[in-house]
């Protein structure tokens, strides 16, 4: 039986990375403008970089095409086929959408979703839980006692 999501503010993030997953489709066709104080909108394309910042650092990318938008204390990430380094500073949570991703996320994370295939991720600190949905996704964490969700298949998940 399918499980529905019921807590309001899980149906906010999902929300917020489907969002993130749009605009990283229609980056191309995107302004430039500056987004509303207090969020963070950053759009990079194969080999060169543009970032619009408001209010926090954006993550560092080195390739392919990513989206990041924080909402509330939520970083929601989509890209694909980039490597990239992400905050989540002290207590953030991050949403991930995306594919054939390597990411470093540093800082201590509350909660992470990723959702998509073949990423690599590596976390400093996962506090609370771990949720992927996707295939073929390595997820390794070095410090919490996350409770963890594998919610696709082919995924490996561990502490180390």
């Amino acid at each position: 039986m399918r499980d529905h999501i019921t807590d309001r503010s899980e149906r906010l993030a999902l929300f917020a990375l489907v969002a993130a997953a749009a605009a990283l489709v229609l980056a191309g066709c995107s302004s430039t403008a500056n987004p509303p104080g207090g969020s963070t909108s950053t759009t990079t394309k194969s080999a060169t970089t543009t970032a619009t910042t408001s209010g926090a650092a954006a993550p560092t990318s080195t390739s392919g095409a990513s989206t990041s938008v924080e909402i509330g204390n939520t970083l929601n990430y989509g890209s694909m086929g980039t490597t990239a380094t992400l905050d989540c500073a002290s207590g953030k949570s991050l949403n991930v959408g995306g594919s054939d991703n390597t990411l470093t996320v540093t800082g201590s994370c509350a909660t992470v979703t990723v959702l998509g295939a073949n990423n690599k991720i590596t976390f400093d600190k996962v506090e609370t839980r771990i949720r992927v949905v996707g295939m073929n996704n390595t997820i390794t964490y070095k410090d919490g006692d996350p409770k963890v969700e594998n919610l696709g298949s082919t995924n490996t998940i561990n502490k180390g």
